[in-house]
């Protein structure tokens, strides 16, 4: 599946190929971030095409992920790749301010619709966000207050999903323990809501009323992220 590209504005490997309009995402910067994004994409089926500059990443990812060794700093390079053409691009440059910045205004300029991009810092982000990046992603501020949640109480995932709403999932507290979700009064007692449960060699089961929780559960649970940590505190 694995193939690569070429640009004139930079020496590169292979020919152009167009990507699926609606679909394709093109991924710049082939580090520990840019690469788990082209690799699980690819693996996911999806049109991808990742750009790295550094001939040693290409080497190691050439054959395994599409491909082009190019220079997205350079606009020529964006444009001749066919960058214009891809509804979502991914910018996985975040060590180099400079060349982060300049990739994502590249990206503005040629109209990308969907701008994803990385940033190491706050203030970074701000600018990214300035020059019209669409989301930012700050990974390690990120995984460090996801684990910072999951380490805290009795939950084993945490999803931030918008303005504090938060989706987890957990070990049940004993006081839900052999009652169903009627019996326990959940929501009434802590405003969060129990959406479904994963008991031991049984599928996933959507919650109702008369589901009833048992110790060796699994409960997926959605509220406010306040309201989550309280629930999840309970013994």
């Amino acid at each position: 599946m694995a193939d690569s590209r070429r640009t004139d504005a930079d020496a590169g490997r292979g020919a152009p190929r167009n990507p699926t309009k609606d679909q394709g995402v093109l991924v710049i910067g082939l580090g520990r971030f840019g690469s788990s994004i082209a690799a699980t994409l690819d693996r996911l089926g999806q049109d991808v095409l990742a750009v790295e500059r550094n001939p040693d990443l290409v080497a190691q990812w050439t054959g395994r992920i599409p491909l082009v060794e190019a220079d997205a700093v350079n606009p020529d390079a964006l444009e001749q790749l066919g960058a214009r053409e891809f509804p979502v691009a991914v910018v996985g440059v975040g060590s180099y301010l400079e060349a982060s910045v300049l990739i994502t205004g590249n990206l503005v300029d040629i109209g990308v619709p969907q701008i994803w991009a990385k940033a190491i810092s706050s203030e970074h982000a701000r600018i990214l966000q300035r020059i019209g990046a669409h989301h930012v992603v700050l990974p390690e501020a990120d995984a460090g207050s996801r684990v910072a949640h999951l380490v805290s109480g009795k939950m084993l995932d945490y999803i931030e999903v918008e303005d504090g709403f938060t989706v987890v999932k957990m070990r049940p507290p004993k006081e839900t323990q052999g009652f169903t979700l009627a019996q326990s009064k959940v929501r009434e007692r802590y405003g969060v809501t129990i959406i479904g449960v994963k008991s031991p060699g049984i599928d996933f089961q959507y919650a109702t009323p008369e589901t009833r929780i048992s110790a060796n559960d699994l409960i997926i649970v959605g509220g406010h992220a306040d309201l989550l940590e309280r629930f999840a505190s309970r013994p």
